[in-house]
């Protein structure tokens, strides 16, 4: 019975697959001089309609992320509709995390003073729907009621009827004294991997996948979170309490990594783990940049995943497949676009993207 519902799902997705971005395309997209030029040369992709439909209200960078993440929500709406029903609580809990993702955008603009009009482009939504209605509480008005809020305290008080209150009450108070708003968003991140796990606990057989998938990216984070601190020069007390649960790369073990003189010795120390970190390297001497290992972690467990997910189609791994690689080529598309916005050259820019090396 599973197998034939899956069966729909895969009917239904696969042809969709095409629609991804050929990987000359990506070479050819690094190479625009600037914003409106890429948004020329995505004439004949899915961005193309959205690029089009937005052109009287947006321009430059601000058209470009508003048509690339309308278009990445409609992937993700396609992606929970094709879903058989006893999939649609893991599939709902993990695209959760566009809700959390626009709450933190928000929090963040709010602790930091930005203006409404500077963060509502950027959120994660397809015109009148957010990434998150098919899977969480918050429509757009919602965000707009959150961005409509004058201060943090007062967006923490308006997420109690979405059910963050618990998450994130008991931070507020820390907050007001410190204006450190990372405690609150990194509690947001231990919630979310925590429900989206919980609800990928088995059932048919198939969610070890999507268990897997997460666990995956839990440990890439945490190893950049790694890397982070020691490019900041942070002791170790102040980088483990932002450590997320939940992978399979412990805090136990954080201590003699974290013993590494600089970011290209601890790299070197997780290359076990992650067998790509090291092509990182060159982008951190050029530039002190991280950004290259970021890319080569995300490469490391895409490739990885990828290969797993593909293996069972008849199953969840068929719609994480699809949703990953929606996601890989949203995140290509804006380091690209932020990227030759910021003026570097497209040989640098080229060994960053992930998709184009799947």
């Amino acid at each position: 019975m599973a197998g034939s519902a899956y069966a729909s799902a895969l009917g239904r997705l696969k042809p969709s697959f095409p629609a991804f971005l050929p990987k000359d395309t990506y070479r050819v997209l690094a190479q625009g001089k600037d914003a409106n030029e890429i948004a020329k040369l995505l004439d004949g992709t899915p961005y193309a309609a959205d690029v089009d439909r937005e052109r009287a209200a947006y321009q430059g960078v601000t058209l470009l992320e508003v048509a690339v993440n309308r278009t990445f929500v409609r992937r993700n709406r396609q992606a929970f509709e094709a879903t058989p029903y006893a999939g649609r609580l893991v599939v709902g809990a993990y695209l959760t995390r566009w809700d959390i993702q626009n709450i933190e955008l928000i929090l963040s603009a709010k602790a930091q003073g930005h203006p409404v009009t500077g963060t509502e482009e950027h959120i994660v939504s397809s015109r009148e729907i957010p990434a998150g209605l098919y899977a969480g509480v918050m429509t757009l008005d919602d965000v707009r009621i959150l961005l409509a809020q004058p201060t943090v305290e007062a967006t923490v008080a308006a997420l109690v009827k979405y059910g963050y209150g618990t998450t994130i009450l008991p931070l507020l108070e820390a907050f007001e004294r410190s204006h450190n708003i990372f405690p609150i968003l990194g509690a947001l991140d231990r919630e979310y991997y925590r429900q989206v796990l919980a609800a990928a606990r088995f059932f048919q057989g198939d969610e070890w996948v999507v268990r897997a998938l997460l666990q995956s990216e839990i440990d890439a984070r945490n190893a950049l979170l790694l890397l982070k601190g020691k490019h900041l020069g942070l002791p170790l007390d102040e980088v483990s309490p932002r450590w997320l649960e939940g992978g399979t790369l412990t805090l136990a073990a954080v201590p003699d990594l974290y013993t590494s003189r600089n970011v290209p010795e601890l790299a070197d120390r997780l290359e076990g783990r992650f067998p790509s970190i090291a092509e990182g390297a060159s982008e951190y001497s050029a530039a002190e940049s991280l950004a290259g290992y970021e890319s080569a972690l995300e490469r490391d467990r895409s490739v990885l995943e990828l290969k797993r997910l593909r293996t069972y189609p008849l199953s969840l791994g068929v719609i994480f497949t699809y949703l990953l690689l929606a996601e890989l080529e949203r995140r290509d598309l804006r380091r690209i676009i932020f990227g030759r916005v910021y003026g570097m050259a497209a040989d640098r820019l080229l060994p960053l993207l992930v998709s184009p090396r799947l």
